[in-house]
């Protein structure tokens, strides 16, 4: 049962640097502030493996074109998964956009029944509705903007950048899963550390280039609030390490299942950390969220 607490500890760890990115977003914009994660997150991936390997011993891998070839796709998907879910707090809230994030399991399950015959079990589709449910009335407009959020941004916006960030979370999370399992079959945290830094570095290389070029500014903002990028960065390679390390030691529904508890971790910060008012309504509508996506990934598929 290690790969309960590992979880929970991902999900702290992957909250704490999403709120520090979010905060980082007004000077470096979403691309800036997803570089953070990745360059500033990168010493620390390096050091994790280092220790991982001095720890296990004669280990032998495989990294060959499988490995690189789910690396690259983790990398990219995580890429805009993270763009895509800056972009939803800004426009949502932190804490509604991370409950949105994370309805995006149901919507996977949706989406592989309709274009893939993925079968679903009853315990499933009856978590899809009930996430749905929640992901309505999390999203249905009521009363005035909160003026903490974008003036010119809706919260129906917010929602669908969240669901797509989602999606590629979701999917950057098996295919690097596949990539720690191929490149270690043995010692499993080097695996997942080991996965960690590989994609981090391409990822840090591609962005930091792209803005050198595109975004210089942005690039200036990351650097002149290094303080802050520097903990953003431990935060996300230690959530992703984390992550991993509970993936290879059991099955990705229920993890992901567990990591729910990121929700409400969520919405007490943003209420702490940039003063967001989430009404009663909007609790209970998250906690419905929560409880869907807990449902669709202990349902699982029928045997």
């Amino acid at each position: 049962m290690l790969w309960i607490p590992v979880t929970v500890a991902a999900a702290a760890f992957q909250m704490a640097r999403n709120a520090t990115q979010r905060g980082l977003m007004g000077d470096a914009g979403p691309w800036g502030a997803t570089l953070v994660r990745f360059l500033f997150g990168l010493p620390f991936a390096l050091l994790f493996s280092l220790v991982a390997w001095a720890l296990a011993g004669r280990v032998e891998l495989h990294a060959d074109r499988i490995f690189f070839g789910y690396a690259v796709a983790g990398a990219l998907s995580q890429v805009l998964a993270t763009a895509g879910l800056l972009v939803s707090m800004r426009r949502a809230g932190f804490a509604v956009a991370t409950a949105i994030q994370q309805s995006a399991l149901p919507a996977a399950g949706v989406l592989g029944w309709a274009a893939f015959g993925d079968a679903l079990s009853a315990v499933a589709w009856v978590g899809v509705v009930v996430a749905t449910v929640g992901l309505v009335a999390l999203t249905w407009p009521r009363g005035a903007p909160d003026p903490q959020l974008e003036s010119a941004a809706r919260p129906v916006s917010g929602a669908l950048f969240g669901i797509v960030s989602g999606l590629m979370f979701g999917f950057s999370l098996n295919a690097n899963r596949h990539a720690a399992l191929s490149l270690e079959h043995t010692h499993h945290v080097f695996s997942a550390t080991g996965t960690v830094t590989v994609t981090q570095a391409m990822q840090a290389a591609v962005l930091t280039a792209v803005l050198a070029v595109r975004h210089p500014a942005a690039l200036e903002a990351v650097v002149k609030s290094w303080r802050s990028s520097l903990f953003a960065g431990f935060c996300g390679a230690s959530a992703s390490a984390l992550w991993l390390f509970a993936l290879t030691l059991a099955p990705a529904a229920q993890v992901r299942a567990v990591g729910v508890v990121e929700a409400p971790m969520a919405a007490a910060a943003g209420r702490r950390l940039f003063k967001e008012r989430v009404s009663l309504f909007k609790l209970i509508a998250i906690a419905v969220v929560a409880a869907g996506v807990v449902l669709t990934a202990l349902g699982g598929t029928p045997g």
